[in-house]
């Protein structure tokens, strides 16, 4: 994924994280330029659509530009580090002064936000270039009275005032007398298409719309109070120096983690036809069988929870009724029936919701699989579940009782057949042998893929995994 160039120079490009990938995003820098870096040193921390990777320099030298700034999203194959390995490496141009480009913290030339360095001063690799967006930036005019919220363009050399000049004289050479009234900018006024075609729509003139967006973008609400000045309520005028009022709405942009899940999310609901059946069990002797096991010699060092042997009730029941673990293959027009259970467990993350799964979980002694649920949930929530991690999933548990929630619906984790959601483990009064007592009782809500699972399949998995959370020594009469 480098090229090497006759300069010296090594390009390392974005390389494919995996799972067919096309993009990432860049999280953050281990490296600035001038660092020495060694082959397999952490230089880049990156987010694809399944997790976060780090990703380490394939050749040793010295970090001469960052190509790409944190923040920006990167196609599979585009270069985002040059580094310096050989003795050409001098004909490099050094960044400009201050750490412009090649710095973590500031964007490269052609970047929205970047300041335009001087022509003489512009740092490009060798037999590269300079960006296409540092040769032909467009200027943005803000309308008279209104901050400019971008650096002003360098002034053209053959305007540069002469010596013994006043800079009122040259300032009020370049720049232009206030006139009332929105001033229209020079060319196309910037706006995003919906935008756009709103003034299409209301009949108003973008180029008299007095722009409030960042950097001078006229936007929807610029618009509607020009269509309609008589109805757009005014805002007071704030005293000097009193603080800016804050936004009443925050912009998350849907990228990552959380894109690839809202995708997937929309193509299940609207796919494969759900169908979710509930039961409530006491599970009373389940919660004394986790405080046993917490004392166990085999279970030293590991967490113990119920979701453990909900995990195990799981795989006996699947066990039982393989067409649970299953998948619908529709290229084929086959339903394929795994012999193998790989269990997914949903884990939130600050990144987004993930699913990770346990490879041959079946094959696994009960404390074999309390280690691997501990290490599973640990690396996820830390955000280092890799794609492989998070792929090739049979069946998918989601515990939604740790956040004080009974039950739910939830919605199938393609392709796979089943997916059984986990409610609270809570005291409320049961019947039990004849008389009304407080139990542990929990909700189990199993939602299933009705192409290849119908009710008769899905019910009797169901209560399979119920009968062995009331009493786990029924698993040894299977």
């Amino acid at each position: 994924m480098s090229t090497e160039t006759p300069a010296g120079i090594q390009v390392f490009r974005l390389p494919d994280a995996g799972e067919g990938l096309t993009e990432a995003e860049i999280v953050s820098w281990r490296v600035a330029v001038g660092d020495v870096v060694a082959d397999g040193d952490p230089i880049v921390e990156i987010e694809t659509a399944k997790s976060l990777v780090e990703l380490p320099c394939p050749y040793a030298g010295t970090v001469a530009q960052l190509l790409a700034p944190v923040g920006a999203t990167v196609r599979v194959g585009e270069p985002i580090i040059a580094v310096a390995t050989g003795p050409g490496a001098g004909a490099l141009p050094a960044p400009p002064a201050g750490g412009g480009q090649g710095r973590a913290d500031q964007p490269p030339p052609g970047v929205p936000g970047a300041a335009a360095p001087p022509a003489e001063r512009t740092a490009v690799l060798v037999g590269y270039g300079p960006r296409a967006a540092t040769l032909a930036r467009r200027r943005r005019v803000a309308p008279t009275g209104a901050p400019r919220q971008n650096q002003p363009p360098a002034p053209d050399p053959d305007q540069t005032p002469r010596p013994g000049s006043t800079p009122s004289a040259s300032t009020s050479a370049l720049s232009p007398r206030p006139v009332p009234g929105p001033v229209p900018e020079q060319g196309r006024p910037l706006a995003k298409p919906p935008v756009r075609k709103l003034a299409r729509d209301l009949g108003v003139d973008l180029r008299l719309v007095p722009p409030s967006g960042p950097e001078g973008v006229v936007t929807r609400a610029d618009v509607e109070r020009a269509a309609r000045p008589a109805l757009a309520p005014q805002a007071p005028q704030a005293p000097a120096g009193a603080p800016a009022t804050p936004s009443r709405d925050t912009r998350v942009p849907v990228k990552g983690v959380r894109r690839a899940t809202a995708a997937a999310m929309v193509a299940s609901a609207f796919t494969a036809p759900h169908v979710t059946e509930w039961v409530q069990a006491d599970v009373s002797r389940t919660v004394r069988l986790t405080e046993r096991l917490r004392g166990d010699r085999a279970f030293e060092g590991v967490r113990v929870s119920p979701l453990l042997l909900v995990a195990k009730a799981v795989l006996l029941a699947a066990a039982r009724h393989p067409g649970i673990n299953a998948s619908w293959d529709e290229a084929a027009g086959e339903i394929v029936v795994h012999h193998y259970v790989n269990l997914g467990i949903a884990v939130s993350t600050p990144r987004g919701l993930v699913v990770p799964n346990i490879k041959d979980a079946h094959t696994l002694t009960l404390p074999a699989l309390a280690r691997a649920l501990a290490d599973l949930t640990a690396t996820a929530r830390e955000g280092r579940a890799t794609p492989a991690d998070q792929t090739g999933g049979t069946f998918t548990i989601t515990n939604v009782g740790v956040f004080g929630v009974d039950g739910g619906t939830p919605i199938l984790n393609p392709p796979e057949a089943g997916i059984l959601a986990v409610g609270r483990f809570r005291r409320m009064p049961w019947v039990h042998r004849g008389r009304v007592r407080p139990r542990w009782v929990t909700t189990l809500s199993l939602s299933f893929d009705h192409r290849l699972v119908d009710g008769d399949l899905g019910s009797r998995f169901l209560a399979d995994v119920a009968a062995v959370l009331h009493d786990p020594a029924t698993a040894l009469l299977w």
